[in-house]
């Protein structure tokens, strides 16, 4: 029996642009995630900490998890994670004593630069077939729904 093309479900799809946005994610991250598994020990919901941290100087958890719609029960677990194995610093939230605000170590810093490169040269190989002009009207596509996207409740 042969494989069915994976593109075929395109066409008959109820959520046919939905899906294929997931695909063409899937696309980047499963391969790039799974090996940055492999090479440096850290899943993705770690790796989502670096890289808000990478862009925010100071979060608590719950605005990483705000910032990367994961469930808070994966960061909070990925928050003990990286901070025993010294990728990122906590302190109490002098404004909220049930709080605690994160930051990144430089380790941390060095291991994002590291898996955004990778994350970076994958987006590039999926992207490749596009022209300049392609891109810049698909960054204006993406950065529309995204902002419509943020509005929505989670």
């Amino acid at each position: 029996m042969q494989e069915p093309d994976p593109t075929s479900i395109f066409d008959t799809i109820e959520f046919r642009d939905s899906y294929r946005m997931s695909y063409l994610t899937n696309a980047v991250i499963v391969p790039t995630y799974e090996q940055i598994r492999k090479d440096f020990g850290i899943i993705r919901a770690e790796y989502h900490l670096l890289m808000c941290l990478a862009h925010y100087p100071i979060l608590s958890a719950q605005e990483v998890s705000r910032l990367t719609r994961r469930p808070r029960n994966s960061i909070s677990r990925a928050v003990h994670r990286m901070l025993d194995v010294g990728y990122l610093d906590r302190a109490p939230d002098p404004n909220d004593g049930r709080q605690a605000l994160l930051t990144i170590t430089p380790a941390g810093r060095r291991l994002h630069d590291k898996i955004s490169a990778r994350l970076a040269d994958r987006q590039e190989q999926i992207l490749a077939p596009l022209t300049a002009a392609e891109r810049q009207q698909l960054d204006r596509i993406l950065q529309k729904l995204s902002v419509h996207a943020a509005a929505l409740p989670s």
